[in-house]
């Protein structure tokens, strides 16, 4: 299968949005084009299937152009399991975040671009089989982002753009220090080269941290979390779906494909550190959202808080850990860009995000609120949704490690669910719960487009949640491969 498709479609999209001035065709061509794109991950994943069934292999469909020869830069895209399931989930959540927005008036060609455009950054990263390939899309995203925000945000808009801009661009620059000493190192920006190649254990003590950082500005790695909350709450719904559900997706997957997977070493070096920041994380990301009474700011340091799971079992770093960051990844994107749908959808119709203010939703919303409750059973861990499965895999990862502070870290862990539980149903209960509040007798439900974005992110949820096996089939063996392969680079060093 060709892969230039899942940059060709998002690209035609955007030129045909920025060719017409008209808002119903603004957002007929976002709907059809983001429809495409998740209809080509379905065929993709089918055909990877077959593929895989025929003759295993490391990355499949690969495709390769020189771009700049005299640096050995190619353009090189290809896919395995756990790239085809980051995009699966880019898919799914950009259509959501499209159908969401459904009635956007505001410079609607603009933001309907630009929405679709971080698409395009989105799936050449997460295709990305060359590193500096790797990095451009990294970067191609962080633009769309400062003006969704600064244009279309709330709040103290301008100031949170800045923030979030100046933050990523900082972990990026650290990044790109990594990514120029490997090509010093190496001579290549090719990932299949660069994994075979034996760094120098001072070399990877000395770069892992630029590369691990810099990627952890994206995924909220503590204590460089702090664009997430300001960035999230004033972004409009459907960018912040795509920045918790997606953007910070291509920090978790930095730091596993580029940073641990190519300096194995490095990563267990600096292990104890990388699990200590992620416990951090956990348990402060869930005593901070335990006193937020804002919905957007709650469900923001909630994310920080599940995002430590990711970069706990990624700093574990055995089969099972690296399973369930992968799992963490997906859950936590479907998770929350749900949860943003539906406070959008409550913003939208009540103009407060203020927990107080709220109540009883259910009567006059109940699609709505039950959307919302759904997404906080997720969110702490009900068995039978995607959050049981992707945290129970991690903590069974961390805990095959007999370090006693490890274990430590992992009950800490653990024990940060009852906190999430604790503010989930607080939250839920005084919101949609209990007798109707003043003022919000007249207030409308879900409309067409909103229940079927919130339908098509519950689908994944349960999907994932009662057949994770399905999941599995997709990542596992690039998990087990992952790490096998930096474990026998120990093994020969």
């Amino acid at each position: 299968m060709n892969l230039l498709q899942f940059l060709a479609v998002p690209l035609v999209t955007c030129l045909l949005i920025a060719g017409t001035p008209r808002a119903v065709y603004n957002r007929m061509f976002a709907l059809v084009g983001t429809a495409v794109q998740l209809f080509l991950v379905i065929y993709l994943i089918r055909q990877f299937i077959a593929a895989r069934i025929q003759q295993p292999a490391e990355v499949y469909f690969l495709q390769q152009f020189e771009w700049f020869p005299t640096w050995g830069i190619q353009f090189q895209i290809g896919v395995d399991g756990i790239s085809l399931s980051m995009m699966l989930l880019t898919a799914l959540v950009v259509l959501a975040g499209v159908l969401v927005s459904w009635n956007q008036e505001k410079m609607s060609r603009e933001f309907f671009f630009l929405l679709v455009f971080l698409s395009l950054g989105a799936y050449g990263f997460f295709m990305s089989r060359d590193i500096f390939t790797l990095f451009f899309f990294l970067e191609l995203a962080v633009l769309p982002k400062f003006l969704l925000i600064g244009i279309w945000g709330s709040g103290r808009k301008e100031y949170s753009a800045m923030k979030l801009a100046l933050m990523l661009m900082a972990g990026s620059a650290l990044v790109f220090i990594g990514l120029a000493a490997i090509y010093q190192q190496a001579h290549s920006f090719d990932l299949a080269i660069l994994s075979r190649h034996a760094f120098p254990v001072s070399f990877q003590y000395l770069f892992f941290p630029f590369l691990f950082l810099g990627f952890g500005f994206f995924a909220a790695l503590f204590p460089f979390h702090t664009w997430v909350p300001d960035g999230h709450a004033s972004a409009p719904t459907a960018a912040s779906m795509f920045l918790a559900g997606v953007s910070m997706k291509l920090g978790g997957y930095g730091c596993l494909r580029v940073a641990s997977f190519l300096m194995p070493e490095a990563a267990q070096y600096y292990g104890p550190a990388i699990i200590a920041l992620s416990a951090i994380a956990i348990f402060y990301g869930a005593f901070v959202t335990l006193m937020q009474t804002d919905l957007k700011y709650m469900n923001a340091y909630s994310s920080v808080s599940h995002c430590g799971f990711v970069m706990l079992g990624i700093g574990i770093f055995n089969v099972t850990s690296v399973n369930g960051a992968v799992l963490q990844m997906i859950s936590h994107g479907l998770m929350t860009a749900l949860f943003f749908a539906a406070i959008g959808m409550i913003y939208e119709r009540t103009h407060t995000r203020q927990v107080n203010e709220l109540g009883g939703l259910l009567k006059n919303m109940p699609i709505i609120s039950t959307v919302f409750i759904l997404a906080g059973l997720c969110s702490l861990g009900l068995p039978g949704m995607s959050g049981f499965v992707a945290e129970m895999t991690v903590f069974t990862g961390a805990w095959q490690n007999t370090s006693g502070w490890i274990r430590l870290a992992t009950i800490l862990s653990c024990a940060s669910i009852v906190v999430t539980a604790v503010y989930i149903l607080r939250a839920a209960g005084k919101a949609v719960m209990g007798p109707l509040a003043a003022g919000w007798q007249n207030l409308k439900d879900a409309a067409w487009q909103e229940q079927l974005a919130a339908g098509l992110l519950l689908v994944g949820i349960f999907v994932m949640g009662l057949a994770p096996f399905l999941l599995q089939y997709l990542t596992g063996n690039e998990a087990d491969g992952l790490v096998r392969s930096a474990s026998s680079q120990l093994i020969n060093k």
